[in-house]
């Protein structure tokens, strides 16, 4: 291989990596700012989780509250966050999955969508 083919290809190949990299990082933006939410106990629990896996909010109906039953609403308060978590942690795969091509779980740690 000629010498000016591998710097045209190495030229080539930083190019696409500052593009990966300035996808996954507006694909991260993207992802701190979007939420999605769940709910337990058909709506008396709700937990808003953004796209980098916080919990933003967490609603609970007065109504749910029995101090005869914490339990329940810890199961519930569980499920709901539980929920949100699971369907960002998608949203994040999706997200990160379309910047790289589907090769996320390539990407250094820190690149890398939480829980690959």
């Amino acid at each position: 291989m000629k010498k000016g083919a591998r710097q045209t290809n190495l030229g080539d190949l930083m190019k696409q990596a500052q593009r990966l990299q300035a996808d996954v990082a507006k694909a991260q933006e993207e992802l701190r700012v979007a939420t999605v939410e769940a709910s337990a106990g058909g709506g008396m629990v709700k937990a808003v989780v953004s796209g980098d896996l916080e919990l933003r909010e967490l609603k609970i109906d007065p109504r749910a509250i029995d101090p005869e039953d914490a339990e329940l609403l810890a199961e519930m308060v569980m499920a709901a966050v539980n929920e949100a978590l699971r369907g960002a942690q998608e949203l994040a795969n999706r997200k990160l999955g379309a910047a790289t091509g589907g090769f996320a779980d390539l990407l250094p740690g820190d690149l890398r969508p939480p829980g690959l």
